[in-house]
């Protein structure tokens, strides 16, 4: 049987500054569908990169007083470089202005649109907002201000290419209530819907020459305008396979993938579970098949944001605290629907409850009774014992419930279910006390002795499976721990610290 195959991506970020912990969340979290479903047996690619062509680095690039090439390369590079601090395993990088996949399958995308009769030019007046790069009716503003940058937009008056989006309301309706167009959570799926509802207005697709300072794609055959960022940005999960250069990838992982899953923030809804699956419509091209929406971070109740000032650097974040601590905040205790605020502190705590007082204790101490009790030499085999009746059953179930949490895209759940496993675990041990079974079979207790082995057999095998069940959520921490409990000629190596408390042994953020 030929395993199914996945094609995971992550929204491509602007590179008007460094990256933050914001889009950190993103990349752990595309990670770790990406690392769960390879352990479960699928074929994945996992897809991230940077929009370059975005009238906001151009102006941050002037701001800086840099030409902007060199001011999206150095930035692009600094998203490029979280691969190693956070841990992450995607198989391609795409950058927009750089990549020579990109502009061909763009163009490629534009003519199919056009041939469709989904592209006219007309005159437009409305007000954009750079930080969204977006236009906005007065009726979709707060106060006058746009509600995700809190600013007023720019009055833009200019001809643009416009794509028919309106034509396209009544299908995208269809698929996303049939389910051919899975959005999660179920908030987002109903704006969405409610969006559509409201009726859908055809949207400017290109920019003036002039106003986009010249940086960008061309409009093909038409070298007045540039391609709308958005247009532009959103066609990378195909031109990164090949889409407009006749690569087999797009065949393999686009048109033949059973699953397309697109990770983005709240912020960018519209754009791919609207525009983009029109866009596709128009070209004759299939649809994502998942839109997973996550909510935004937060420091002190305001969003993390580059524009805004609210940063925090995830380079620096694990360089202070560990690649372990930082991904596994990211997970445990950001919600499903939500927003989450951060701070170092709320980090530290996690981590030393849950590494240092948690797991990491649970290890040190049945690898050190194994050695005390038994040499360092695990007991081949025997049944399950009493007292060991829920560990048995929080290992048997863990798999299929952290399945089911990461199919509905709730992480917070699926290291809760991981979890049980390290809570049922310490149950265990004071439930069956070794210790003391280790004594009465030193007073020739032979049934003290067997109850004993399955004990410490137990125990052994919990953490075994917990270390597998953790490798998509810290991978470097899983391998670890699985150093710890696979034998060296027969025997356990000698228990070692696995997680050092941060409070005490690591400065803060």
């Amino acid at each position: 049987m030929i395993a199914p195959r996945r094609y995971i991506t992550t929204t491509i970020p602007y590179v008007n500054a460094r990256p933050h912990l914001g889009f950190a969340l993103e990349l752990v979290q595309a990670d770790v569908l990406a690392r769960h479903h390879r352990l479960r047996g699928e074929r994945v690619r996992l897809l991230s990169g940077t929009d370059d062509n975005s009238l906001k680095n151009v102006l941050a690039a002037e701001a800086a007083g840099v030409d902007v090439q060199s001011f999206v390369d150095r930035n692009a590079d600094a998203f490029a470089a979280l691969r190693g601090p956070l841990a992450l395993s995607f198989d391609d990088f795409i950058r927009t202005s750089s990549d020579p996949r990109h502009r061909v399958g763009v163009e490629r995308l534009w003519r199919r649109c056009a041939a469709s009769g989904d592209l006219y030019r007309k005159e437009y007046e409305g007000l954009y907002c750079v930080g969204c790069e977006q236009f906005y009716t007065p009726g979709e503003l707060v106060d006058g201000l746009c509600g995700e940058h809190g600013v007023a937009p720019q009055p833009v008056a200019e001809e643009n290419w416009f794509f028919r989006l309106s034509r396209y309301a009544d299908r995208l309706h269809r698929l996303i209530t049939d389910g051919d167009l899975r959005i999660e959570p179920l908030a987002r799926r109903n704006e969405v819907l409610a969006l559509i509802e409201g009726g859908l207005h055809d949207f400017s697709v290109s920019r003036s020459h002039g106003r986009a300072r010249g940086w960008g794609i061309p409009v093909p055959d038409d070298p007045s305008q540039v391609v709308y960022v958005w247009w532009d940005a959103l066609g990378n999960y195909v031109t990164s396979l090949g889409y407009g250069t006749s690569d087999a990838a797009y065949d393999e992982w686009w048109a033949g993938s059973e699953r397309r899953v697109h990770l983005v923030g709240k912020g960018v809804v519209r754009f791919h579970a609207v525009y983009w699956p029109a866009m596709l419509l128009s070209a004759g091209l299939p649809l994502p098949t998942d839109i997973l929406v996550h909510d935004y971070l937060t420091v002190d109740g305001r969003k993390i944001s580059k524009s805004a000032g609210t940063t925090v650097d995830p380079a620096g974040l694990t360089a202070a605290h560990g690649t372990d601590a930082v991904r596994w905040w990211l997970l445990r205790e950001v919600p499903r629907v939500g927003d989450a605020d951060f701070t170092p502190d709320r980090l530290v705590a996690r981590a030393d409850a849950d590494f240092a007082g948690g797991v990491g204790n649970l290890v040190h101490r049945v690898v050190t009774m194994v050695h005390r009790f038994r040499g360092g030499t695990v007991p081949a085999s025997a049944p399950v014992p009493s007292g060991a009746e829920a560990l048995a059953d929080a290992c048997r179930k863990a798999p299929a419930l952290v399945d089911a949490a990461l199919a509905d895209f709730d992480f917070r759940r699926a290291t809760r279910a991981v979890w049980d496993i390290v809570e049922e675990a310490n149950r265990c041990v004071d439930a069956t006390r070794p210790w003391e079974l280790a004594r009465e079979e030193r007073r020739g207790d032979g049934a003290a002795g067997r109850q004993l082995d399955a004990v410490l057999l137990a125990l052994v095998t919990a953490c075994r499976v917990l270390a597998g069940e953790l490798r998509p959520f810290i991978p470097d921490a899983a391998a670890r721990i699985t150093g710890q409990l696979t034998p060296v000629e027969g025997r356990l190596p000698a228990a070692q610290p696995l997680f050092l408390r941060l409070r005490e042994d690591t400065p803060r953020a």
